[in-house]
């Protein structure tokens, strides 16, 4: 029998009796929540999809009829592993031409900050940068201002991220220096912001791992290493 390990309880809701398999039948499910699917892909559990929303992460059975909320597990390996952002990998690696990348010369890993310039341990993670590209690991910036995009702070980091020297000016956020202000560009930080929200990120850095692998705070660049190459 299979196993959905979750680390709370999850939800088990009756939607429908639809029968035929098929996205519109999630659809036609999630709209009796109000919620809108942004991606829908099967999961490693037959007959169960993975769903990606504004409100995060759910499984719902391809006839639309079941829910699970809470996160997915992978029993197969020596530990569990958390496969539930697997979803969100692909949304985020669409927003790749909109992260500042300190990119590592011999790279070998990729690791993804969700970022506040506001933060003491972003802070303290950003000046790992030099060790972690040194070891292979190139690092990529979306931002997630605490207090919203629409706050002080999210306008500031709006303009970064709409700066054309955008690792120059990250740096020097993280140094207090004054900001030049852009009001906008083809960027939206609040789509960063949005992404984060469904990764289930509430707080800064949050660092997410090639395989989807969420590490809540700062860990120094021998722990991330050591993470990234097990």
């Amino acid at each position: 029998m299979l196993k959905i390990v979750s680390s709370a309880l999850a939800a088990l809701l009756v939607f429908c009796h639809g029968a035929v398999a098929g996205e519109n039948e999630i659809k036609a499910a999630l709209g009796k929540m109000d919620m809108t699917a942004t991606m829908i892909r099967p999961s490693p559990v037959p007959g169960v999809s993975s769903v990606a929303t504004a409100q995060g992460v759910f499984y719902i059975s391809d006839d639309g009829r079941y829910l699970l909320q809470g996160p997915m597990f992978d029993m197969s390996g020596k530990t569990p592993k958390n496969i539930t952002n697997n979803v969100l990998l692909e949304e985020l690696n669409s927003l790749e031409n909109e992260m500042i990348i300190y990119k590592s010369q011999r790279e070998n890993h990729v690791i993804t900050v969700f970022t506040d310039i506001t933060c003491p341990y972003c802070l303290k993670l950003h000046n790992e940068n030099k060790a972690l590209n040194d070891k292979g690991i190139t690092v990529r910036y979306l931002a997630f201002p605490r207090k919203g995009p629409e706050s002080a702070v999210g306008r500031e980091m709006q303009s970064v991220w709409c700066n054309g020297f955008k690792t120059k000016a990250l740096d020097g956020a993280f140094r207090n220096e004054p900001i030049p202000q852009i009001d906008s560009c083809n960027i939206d930080i609040s789509k960063h912001y949005n992404l984060g929200l469904k990764f289930g990120i509430t707080g800064t850095p949050a660092i997410v791992l090639e395989d989807g692998t969420l590490i809540a705070g700062y860990l120094s660049a021998d722990k991330i290493a050591e993470l990234v190459n097990k």
